[in-house]
């Protein structure tokens, strides 16, 4: 064989294996999707539109503020923020149960002084192993206007167990007002991540407030500095979220140009728990109205979604609601997040061995 002939071969071998690489395969007018995009989008949940919202009735609601719910991994304990009578303070945090989910929703109950104070506590959210409850508060004694604080308890059942509530401190809490948490555990990385809203702008602006998130590794930790999160805030009112188990989808109020009413609920996804959020997309006319519609709440299994709304034919000033949405197709997510701890941890270690070495 000659040098020219030997050259003329292996090119037409290697366009033969180019060809044949069905990850550089071109895909619609996009271009090359990878074989890695596909199993991202494999490991997607498929889910169906958001039912028309029902209210969660006169047990629930009453002719006062209820607003800013949240709601137990077991779907058995839904806590609300409400300044009905009977309570301690302007807003308090109040507690409605249910033997099952297939049972109506009960009375809420005041949680009491231990959790609530003489002023504002407002919008709950409960750790995914349901050991800790945190929310923000007007009470004096913070690093800003308001803060946001976590309570303890014991017996992951007792809803009215709360130890007193601990300040998370001036890391956390800017000098502004800090409110309406949410937690996120990532099973893969072993971080937590603290969701909420600061407003920046002076006392009485209608504006500015903005996403920020504040991380800690594992359980116990301190949580960091906060940072901005661009891809969810606005130069408009961006407020209480509610994140998926997954990570890969958070909700949130926002009053942002495009929605229906003065401030709409909102969604918006990612592929993984390292990447940025897409830009958020409004939840349309199914689910939100003229009116205001927030605070967000999600159900563990991402299925249900609660959220308050001061919308016509209520029985008070914002009342609590509830919308529905079926999966079309399984995520395989949160069923190997304990393969992908295993191997984040395992490489994690090995690092940190090679680096002390």
């Amino acid at each position: 064989m000659t040098r020219s002939t030997g050259f003329f071969a292996l090119v037409f071998c290697g366009t033969l294996i180019q060809a044949c690489r069905t990850d550089l395969a071109p895909e619609g007018p996009t271009g090359p999707k990878s074989i890695a995009a596909d199993a991202v989008e494999e490991d997607q949940p498929e889910w169906g539109p958001w039912s028309t919202p029902i209210s969660l009735g006169p047990v629930v609601n009453s002719p006062f503020d209820d607003n800013r719910p949240a709601i137990s991994k077991d779907g058995l304990s839904l806590y609300i923020t409400s300044d009905r009578p009977g309570g301690f303070g302007g807003l308090d945090i109040w507690v409605s149960q249910r033997a099952s989910v297939d049972d109506p929703w009960g009375p809420p109950q005041n949680l009491g002084p231990t959790v609530n104070s003489s002023v504002n506590d407002v919008a709950p959210t409960l750790s995914p192993d349901g050991h800790r409850l945190y929310f923000h508060s007007l009470r004096p004694g913070g690093c800003g206007v308001a803060d946001i604080y976590v309570s303890r308890r014991h017996d992951r059942h007792d809803d009215l167990g709360w130890g007193p509530p601990e300040d998370l401190g001036c890391v956390v809490n800017t000098p502004y007002l800090n409110a309406g948490p949410t937690i996120f555990e990532d099973e893969a990385t072993g971080i937590t991540t603290l969701y909420f809203t600061v407003r920046n702008n002076p006392p009485g602006s209608d504006q500015g407030f903005d996403i920020y998130a504040s991380t800690r590794l594992g359980d116990e930790g301190a949580f960091g500095s906060p940072v901005l999160v661009p891809e969810l805030s606005s130069p408009f009112r961006d407020t209480r979220t509610a994140i998926r188990r997954d990570g890969l989808e958070i909700f949130l109020s926002s009053g942002r140009p495009g929605g229906v009413g003065n401030e709409d609920l909102w969604v918006s996804t990612r592929a993984s728990t390292l990447d940025p959020w897409s830009t958020p997309v409004n939840l349309g006319a199914v689910v939100n109205t003229a009116a205001f519609d927030g605070g967000p709440a999600l159900s563990f299994d991402g299925a249900t979604l609660y959220f308050h709304s001061n919308r016509p034919g209520g029985s008070g000033g914002n009342d609590l609601y509830v919308t529905t949405r079926t999966r079309l197709r399984e995520s395989n997510v949160a069923e190997d997040a304990g393969v992908k701890k295993q191997g984040w941890r395992k490489a994690h270690t090995k690092g940190e061995a090679h680096r002390k070495g």
